[in-house]
């Protein structure tokens, strides 16, 4: 998971929703620049990145990238797209 938030706020975000996953703090927004998840000519009051998940393939290609993101059923989303995708479950 990538967050603009401050590393003090996703690990309080990870913290009250046990999230067993990895976060990048990047409150720089550069990484959310390069992946477009807020556009270049956004003004600095309205920098809010959207909600999509990026699946990135063993070799870092980018293999679908869900721009239709629902926060209440995201969980199940995304182990049914890994399905579709064919990663392998873990053990």
């Amino acid at each position: 998971m990538i967050s603009v938030d401050t590393p003090e706020d996703n690990k309080a975000f990870a913290l009250k929703e046990h999230a067993d996953f990895p976060m990048l703090s990047n409150p720089d927004k550069k990484v959310a620049f390069a992946y477009q998840v807020i556009a270049p000519d956004t003004p600095p009051e309205r920098q809010f990145a959207k909600r999509w998940t990026y699946y990135i393939d063993p070799t870092g290609k980018i293999a679908f990238i869900d721009k239709a993101v629902k926060p209440a059923t995201s969980g199940q989303d995304v182990v049914a797209k890994l399905g579709e995708l064919n990663v392998p479950k873990r053990k």
